[in-house]
């Protein structure tokens, strides 16, 4: 049975919205979905709504991002409650100071000169700011294009260039996650349960034995083993790691849309698929 449990919206930095992702879904044949936006669950209800007209059986999911000391990590959280209002305040609490962030940063771009509208720019978003969207509409203004062709050499950059230039660079600004501490999340999982699993670690090489054992040891039920930020080298050593230390294997595609230049493939599901059958336990996530 083909599943995906993390997919991402227009309510966080995906490009669909939740109505379009049930659709997209559909197409491909998914039976069972999770919709796991960041540090915000917007869009679960038109999610589900939509998933159930094309008979698709939807799971209470959520991305949110974590700390533990000094690491910095991706969590899946699935089946909460998600109408308990502390997980609404951790949420805003989340959501208000990435907003603070953002536009503290906007307001340096527009010293380096980048022509910008910080509080019109942030009205258009009501949950988790993604950045990918904000450099979309910064870019897309030609008085900045000439500023980010000139400083970046190139007449054509991508988002990650200028991400990376702009936004993730001390010089210009620099722009960090909303982390919420581990343990408050485990704390508030003793109020909205749930399965609480380490997401893509291989992207950001979250591999090692002692960090996947101490996760363990407090509490976190599971990891994503199928990937496509996976190499098959690490899709196997991951799998090893949930058999040594008894964790629910799931797996996500990460979509976020389509790639719209003219390109054999368009996204990861053109070779990437998540078969249930593979992924020990996973049926106390998707039962």
């Amino acid at each position: 049975m083909l599943i995906d449990l993390q997919i991402h919206s227009v309510y966080s930095d995906g490009y669909l919205t939740p109505s379009q992702l049930a659709n997209f879904l559909s197409t491909h044949n998914i039976k069972i979905a999770a919709l796991t936006d960041h540090n915000t669950i917007g869009g679960l209800e038109e999610f589900k709504l939509a998933c159930k007209k094309k008979k698709i059986k939807t799971i209470n999911g959520l991305e949110l991002y974590v700390k533990l000391n000094h690491k910095k990590f991706n969590l899946l959280w699935y089946n909460f409650n998600q109408h308990h209002p502390d997980l609404h305040a951790l949420l805003r609490t989340s959501q208000a100071r990435r907003r603070t962030q953002m536009r503290n940063a906007l307001i340096k771009l527009k010293q380096h000169g980048l022509q910008i509208n910080e509080n019109q720019l942030l009205d258009n978003y009501n949950h988790y700011i993604p950045l990918n969207h904000i450099i979309d509409r910064v870019a897309k203004i030609p008085f900045n294009q000439k500023i980010i062709a000139k400083t970046l050499k190139t007449k054509t950059p991508n988002q990650e260039e200028i991400m990376m230039k702009f936004f993730k660079n001390p010089a210009f600004a620099k722009i960090n996650e909303s982390y919420i501490g581990l343990n408050q999340i485990l704390k508030l999982r003793t109020k909205i349960h749930g399965q609480l699993i380490l997401n893509h670690p291989g992207k950001y090489n979250r591999l090692h034995t002692n960090f996947i054992s101490n996760l363990k040891k407090l509490g976190i039920d599971g990891i994503e083993v199928l990937s496509p930020h996976h190499t098959i080298g690490t899709t196997m050593h991951v799998q090893l790691l949930a058999q040594k230390y008894k964790l629910i294997m799931t797996g996500g595609s990460d979509f976020h849309c389509m790639e719209l230049a003219q390109v054999a493939l368009t996204s990861c599901y053109n070779y990437f698929k998540i078969d249930s059958k593979y992924l020990t336990n996973i049926n106390k996530i998707i039962d």
